[in-house]
């Protein structure tokens, strides 16, 4: 859990920073510091989609994940969640602020929850105690919650307890994790995950097309479990 505070507290600290510098930016500034992001985060996300072995694990992975994230509203959940917390946190804001809100709470929640470093990072954390990846998440976190905040504003900050709750989790529960999971189902789950990035890209940081992104996220369990019925078969 050690590196999971570590990763909480620079979010926080670069959030609270961003925070700070973002009434200083130009709005122009700011959009284009959001669109150095999603060009980041995309092409990020298609190194990761390029590890699969087989792209059809990946596909099926996706659209059973839309499926079932539709079917549980999980969109839905979380934007009713940073609805709540806008209403707790950010009173009087301006009359965008609570779109602007779950905008940035949503965002940096995908953004700093997805990916390889936190849950290779929180499962080495868990077992061995080995904060080394987690630690190089939390300064890559640190500043992207920097950029996002002066942008996107408060809600950022929130996405830091969503990492504490879940890489904390994922710690707390790695050594059944790390018995269940083989090296395709981490690879698999990578390449998945990718392609989230890139949806989170695509729609929230560059917005080109909107995307109920978080519907997603089963994908990252129904990649490994794939993998797993793959294998049983053969």
């Amino acid at each position: 859990m050690s590196g999971t505070l570590i990763n909480f507290g620079t979010i926080l600290i670069g959030g609270l920073v961003g925070l700070l510098l973002g009434s200083r930016l130009a709005e122009r500034v700011k959009k284009t510091v959001i669109s150095g992001l999603g060009l980041f985060t995309m092409v990020y996300g298609i190194s990761l989609f390029i590890t699969t072995s087989n792209s059809l694990i990946v596909l099926g992975s996706v659209l059973i994940g839309i499926l079932l994230g539709e079917w549980w509203k999980i969109e839905d959940g979380l934007e009713h969640l940073a609805t709540w917390l806008e209403s707790k946190f950010n009173k009087g804001g301006q009359s965008d602020g609570k779109e602007r809100f779950i905008k940035g709470f949503l965002t940096a929640t995908l953004v700093f929850c997805i990916g390889p470093m936190a849950i290779l990072g929180s499962i080495d954390n868990g077992l061995t105690g080995n904060i080394d990846t987690l630690v190089v998440k939390s300064i890559l976190d640190g500043f992207a919650a920097m950029a996002f905040a002066s942008s996107l504003g408060v809600g950022v900050l929130f996405s830091a307890f969503m990492v504490l709750i879940y890489q904390g989790s994922i710690s707390l529960l790695a050594s059944q994790v790390q018995s269940f999971a083989t090296p395709v189902m981490m690879t698999e789950l990578t390449a998945t995950g990718g392609v989230l990035l890139v949806a989170i890209a695509v729609s929230s940081l560059l917005e080109l097309r909107r995307i109920r992104t978080a519907s997603f996220l089963p994908a990252l369990v129904i990649a490994p479990l794939i993998v797993w019925v793959v294998s049983l078969i053969k």
